[in-house]
């Protein structure tokens, strides 16, 4: 399928064959009619990707800030890797769509195929011939509601949210200042509410086209004159500011025109800085609005179908989505004045020189068209580069996902090694896939997952998805005779690591490996040199600096994510199982009471080993992404060792102080344990980390969650 791209680095927007979405649980499927293309948000992606380096650092400072303190904590060069991967990575533009749905996926009780929709979310909503839209970014259309009117229903709900937070009554005055797309559309919604409503912009032709939908309305320079007596002196009872600007005038302006105890409510990107006399004279009340409703950056309501009771929430985004529809239905709106270019997906950049100002001509609602039939190469599986070298090669790989990790970090090692014939890469999103083919080199993008785990020309895979694939799909590459590198963790409970287990128990079972990749790191077999010739136990304290997550952050999701032990704390659990040289025996558990914050982010693990080895993670989100994350101390038979976030390692016996550094990167061991894992694909031995030690680690977090909720040690 054709879906648009901004490309970061360049600043290049490009209209791309991708592989379709597939079709995922609680989500739509929707063949696109009709898209809207905003002047506000996206303009100002494609404003940012056509700086350059140095105005592009200098435009956001908050980013440059995050490189020079990962700098610090991580070294120079993989901070500058990682900076220059996320400019590598484009971004799908869109928010605001309308379509026919052609697939429905589970748990999907208010679609059917069919049916015609509005769309709405940036990432979903997108600029493309098939979009997967959450059930809550969706809301029916009318027969009677063409599809290009559909298309400004994003646009539409944020007019009408706006106009929700300023809380009107009927026969009230409103103002609406900027009269662009945004601003045509809060004023109908109030017009359509019963208000009297008054227009001010810095464009003659915006304020004509105005009158000529039949508003009262003045241009910016003598707007104050006829305001009193319009208000007979009062002012308006709310003022609407739908401007797009970094000037602070439509805020001064708001206070001027604003009756006493008016509300002024801040609904486009403006300037920011109130003028504190004239709002605390009159006593003002100002009210920025937060996109289209309740619900908006919420991932349980956006993206796992979580609805707000109406009697206590009624009006969340998608039923302002479906209101503002209504509205349309009915003809209390019209939108089609304000349409001023159809522009085919073929040739989608002209609508980006039009709002950016490349091509010098009048737009307003600037529309993407597209065929209204399905075409021939709107497939889940997209050849990239067909002729991908190294076809002999003895390790035929597939990779499924392509995230943030997987392109930093994971996929220019594959990329590198010798070998390896890459024959494809799966992901949820055809974007990334695609992406990620052309880049490190892969034959084939795909959506569909079983174009990699039942794919007879491929015999290894890579799964670097999300936790909650990680178990299924290992199963289906095992029993695919496929050899497995997984992400960690490796399952989410034990139900799931026991069959496991049983695949890897019956004869002839592939090779599997965890991407425990710390163990592999050089600092680390350093460390485990220096100690393993002792007479007593060791006592190792882990203590990690992981930094604070939001609650709604997926990795907090036992579904998804597991929680952060499981998820992440199983990397430091296996760690210590490699320094002591066996398996811990026992677990026990505290955590730092929570103040609905932290979700028992801040524990301390004790974990016991049958030779008397103690070791403890001390697991921290309360404390600051600044400070380097790993600290490692190692105590036995008179010897330290100190291991500091993988750059510096401190080796101190009674007689010798041995200091190493890595002042350039940091080394955690993920080249180490690739290779690792392809040498023992190839040789058919033993796998890179023992079955035993791997499937300990797993039952050692799991334990680790029953220790947090019993307060009892638990037996491993």
């Amino acid at each position: 399928m054709k879906q648009i791209l901004q490309q970061l680095n360049d600043g290049k927007t490009v209209v791309e064959e991708v592989p379709v979405p597939a079709v995922r649980r609680g989500m739509v499927l929707v063949r696109t009619a009709a898209s809207l293309v905003s002047a506000g948000t996206e303009r100002m992606v494609v404003d940012f990707a056509s700086k350059n380096l140095i105005a592009k650092a200098a435009s956001r400072p908050d980013l440059v800030k995050q490189v020079i303190n990962k700098a610090m904590r991580e070294g120079l060069i993989p901070s500058l890797e990682a900076a220059f991967n996320k400019l590598d990575q484009p971004m799908p533009l869109g928010y605001s769509s309308a379509g026919t749905v052609v697939k429905v996926g589970e748990d999907v009780l208010d679609f059917k195929v069919g049916d015609r929709v509005a769309c709405a979310g940036g990432g979903y909503a997108i600029h493309a011939e098939y979009a997967l839209v959450p059930g809550n970014l969706a809301a029916r259309l009318p027969e009677n509601l063409d599809f290009e009117s559909a298309a400004f229903t994003t646009l539409g709900a944020i007019a009408l949210h706006g106009f929700r937070l300023a809380s009107p009554q009927l026969g009230e005055s409103v103002c609406v200042i900027g009269l662009g797309l945004l601003g045509l559309l809060a004023a109908q919604v109030a017009r359509a509410a019963g208000c009297g409503v008054f227009g001010i912009d810095l464009s003659e032709e915006r304020v004509r086209l105005a009158q000529d939908m039949g508003f009262s309305a003045a241009h910016r320079q003598n707007c104050v004159d006829l305001i009193g007596g319009i208000t007979n002196g009062r002012g308006f009872d709310q003022v609407l500011i739908c401007a797009d600007t970094s000037s602070n005038d439509p805020v001064e302006l708001a206070g001027e025109i604003t009756r006493d105890r008016g509300t002024v409510v801040a609904i486009g990107a403006v300037g920011m800085q109130i003028p504190r006399k004239r709002y605390y004279e009159k006593e003002l009340d100002f009210k920025i609005s937060r996109s289209y409703g309740p619900g908006r950056y919420d991932p349980q309501y956006e993206e796992e179908g979580v609805d707000y009771p109406p009697g206590y929430v009624r009006w969340t985004e998608g039923r302002n989505l479906q209101a503002f529809i209504d509205l349309l239905a009915t003809g209390k709106i019209d939108l089609h004045p304000l349409i001023s270019h159809r522009i085919p997906i073929e040739v989608a950049p002209k609508a980006y020189d039009l709002i950016s100002g490349n091509l010098h001509e009048p737009f307003l609602g600037v529309l993407l068209t597209y065929p209204s039939k399905e075409e021939k190469n709107s497939q889940q599986k997209v050849l990239v580069t067909p002729a991908a070298s190294n076809t002999s090669a003895d390790i035929k790989l597939g990779v499924l996902g392509a995230g943030n990790y997987a392109q930093a970090i994971f996929l220019p090692l594959i990329q590198k090694a010798a070998g390896v014939h890459l024959v494809g890469i799966a992901t949820a999103s055809g974007m990334s896939a695609q992406q990620a083919a052309r880049k490190f080199g892969f034959g084939f993008a795909t959506t569909s997952e079983t174009d990699i785990l039942e794919n007879p020309d491929i015999n290894t895979v890579v799964l670097l998805t999300r936790h909650q694939h990680h178990a299924r799909q290992v199963l289906a590459a095992l029993r695919h005779k496929k050899a497995v590198y997984c992400e960690k963790p490796l399952a989410l409970n034990i139900g799931e690591l026991a069959e496991i287990e049983a695949e890897l128990a019956k004869a002839g079972a592939p090779l599997l490996s965890v991407g425990f990749n710390r163990r592999f790191a050089p600092m680390s077999i350093a460390l485990a040199d220096f100690i393993r010739q002792r007479a007593e136990p060791l006592y190792i304290q882990y203590r990690v600096n992981a930094g604070f997550l939001p609650l709604n952050h997926w990795l907090h999701d036992p579904n998804q994510g597991g929680g952060r032990i499981i998820g992440e704390g199983c990397h430091f659990i296996d760690l210590l199982t490699f320094l002591v040289g066996t398996v811990p025996v026992s677990v026990s558990a505290t955590a730092l009471a929570d103040n609905d914050r932290y979700n028992q982010d801040n524990v301390q693990l004790t974990l016991r080993y049958a030779d008397g080895s103690v070791g403890t993670v001390i697991y921290l989100a309360n404390g600051n992404r600044n400070f380097p994350k790993e600290r490692i101390e190692v105590f036995s038979n008179g010897r330290i060792g100190v291991l500091e976030d993988f750059r510096s390692l401190a080796l101190v016996t009674e007689n010798s102080h041995k200091t190493s550094h890595s002042r350039l990167r940091q080394d955690k061991g993920h080249a180490a344990a690739w290779a690792s894992f392809l040498a023992a694909v190839r040789k058919g031995g033993m796998p890179p980390i023992p079955y035993d030690e791997l499937m300990n680690t797993s039952r050692v977090s799991f334990a680790a969650l029953e220790a947090l909720r019993s307060g009892a040690e638990i037996k491993i």
